[in-house]
């Protein structure tokens, strides 16, 4: 073992856990202000020390070996609590620095997150943020992120822990040009008579289900005129008059207000979509994890019931 504190066992670990959760040597160098040629050499006397292989290694990919899978599971849980214990001691626990990665969905993130990063940002100096977005369900630990916000009917038994901030919902919508040319429906039956945009997302139902009122959701079979995978093409799509689109309201609200879009019947909804923080399994919440939590709990939570109050009745 080495003599360094900064260069001993626990430091290869380390090294190791941020090769797993970035998924490349160069990302974990980066982040640990190393070269790569140091990460790759203390994994290698990581391996040399334990006798086995921890990492295969391709020119383009790293994928854990079973022993090393075994081996990172355990290894977060350890330096977790030596996280804990150092913060704790050296009183950090509460004063929140360091790089924060957080992800959110796209069309999520530009209404409620873009809003609140600026001052987020002025009230923590000491912490640097990475934002980065994705529709799908996030892979926290190979791309090392803290907090990821998503959306979801139901959540998978991912292992990941999950905080919810509220609910929202989708909605019908058309530009009034294509309700001109083509009639606004009275019944969700009528919609099959209609070029309908679909959004596809692995974290909504396919087809589109829509309730009114507390009733149970209906299946209504349609003719798909386009299908996307994110909100903003179907927004766009429709605000040029190609049909009626469900998506969610956060996505449509700015364009219903302005009367760029009308509500297409407004009785009738799409279930509640749940919002969440979701973050690593961990037994220590650290402090820079601990005060995006607040800070978008505050301020967030309250815009989605204010949001969701708009629909909830019709325009």
């Amino acid at each position: 073992m080495r003599k360094s504190l900064e260069s001993g066992l626990v430091h290869a670990i380390r090294a190791f856990m941020r090769v797993v959760e970035s998924g490349s040597f160069t990302a974990a160098a980066e982040q640990m202000d190393l070269t790569t040629a140091q990460v790759s050499r203390l994994v290698s006397d990581l391996e040399k020390r334990l006798n086995t292989k921890l990492l295969q290694r391709t020119t383009r990919h790293r994928a854990l070996t079973d022993a090393g899978a075994e081996y990172a599971e355990r290894c977060r849980e350890i330096l977790g609590l030596i996280d804990e214990a150092e913060a704790n001691a050296s009183g950090t626990a509460s004063k929140p620095q360091g790089r924060l990665r957080v992800q959110c969905m796209a069309s999520f993130g530009q209404h409620y997150v873009a809003p609140i990063l600026a001052d987020f940002c002025a009230s923590y100096p000491g912490l640097k943020v990475n934002y980065s977005t994705s529709q799908y369900f996030p892979e926290m630990l190979t791309r090392g992120v803290d907090v990821s916000l998503y959306l979801a009917e139901s959540l998978l038994d991912s292992g990941l822990v999950a905080r919810r901030l509220g609910t929202t919902f989708a909605v019908l919508c058309a530009a009034s040009g294509y309700l001109a040319r083509r009639g606004t429906p009275s019944s969700p039956e009528e919609l099959s008579q209609h070029a309908c945009l679909r959004l596809i997302n692995p974290s909504i139902a396919p087809e589109w289900r829509l309730k009114t009122g507390s009733a149970q959701a209906r299946i209504f079979p349609l003719q798909w005129q386009l299908v996307a995978d994110t909100p903003e093409v179907l927004l766009d799509v429709a605000l040029r008059g190609a049909g009626i689109t469900l998506l969610p309201l956060f996505s449509v609200i700015d364009a219903v207000r302005a009367g760029r879009l009308q509500r297409v019947l407004p009785g009738w909804r799409s279930p509640d979509i749940g919002v969440y923080a979701l973050m690593p399994s961990r037994h220590f919440m650290d402090a820079r994890t601990r005060v995006w939590l607040e800070w978008v709990g505050r301020r967030i939570s309250p815009r989605l019931q204010e949001d969701a109050a708009y629909f909830q009745n019709g325009d």
